[in-house]
C-alpha cells in the first residue's frame, strides 16, 4: 500500500480526512453561489495537489506518487460533487418554493398541481 500512495497509509487517511471536510465545505460554497458544475473536477484536483503537497512536506511522502494522487483525487471529487448537488437541489427547493419540491438528496421536480374541478 505505501508504494501505492507514495507514503504511510495513516498519514494519507488523516490527511484526506481533513481535506474531505473542506472538500464538502467548498462543494457546499460553490452550490450557494451557483458555481457551474463544471468547476468541481478542477477544484477537486486542486485539493488533491495541496493535499500531495502537506504529505510530502510534512510526512516525507513521495511528492510524485500518481496513485496516491489519484485515490485522492477521487475521494476528494465524490466529496466536492455530493455536497455541491446536495446543496444546489435544497437551494433550488428552498429558494422556489412555488416551483419545485424535493427528488431525492440530489434532485428536485416540479411540484404537482391540481387539475381544476
Amino acid at each position: 500500500m505505501r508504494a501505492i500512495l507514495g507514503g504511510d497509509t495513516g498519514p494519507f487517511l488523516g490527511m484526506t480526512m481533513l481535506f474531505a471536510i473542506a472538500a464538502v465545505l467548498t462543494g457546499r460554497a460553490m452550490a450557494e453561489t451557483w458555481r457551474p458544475p463544471w468547476q468541481v473536477v478542477p477544484t477537486a484536483l486542486a485539493l488533491a495537489a495541496a493535499e500531495r503537497f502537506l504529505l510530502y512536506a510534512l510526512f516525507e511522502a513521495k511528492l510524485s506518487s500518481l496513485g496516491g494522487f489519484a485515490a485522492a483525487s477521487v475521494l476528494l471529487l465524490a466529496a466536492i460533487a455530493g455536497s455541491y448537488y446536495g446543496a444546489r437541489a435544497r437551494k433550488m427547493v428552498r429558494q422556489y418554493p412555488w416551483l419545485y419540491e424535493p427528488n431525492g438528496p440530489f434532485g428536485w421536480r416540479a411540484k404537482r398541481t391540481n387539475p381544476p374541478d
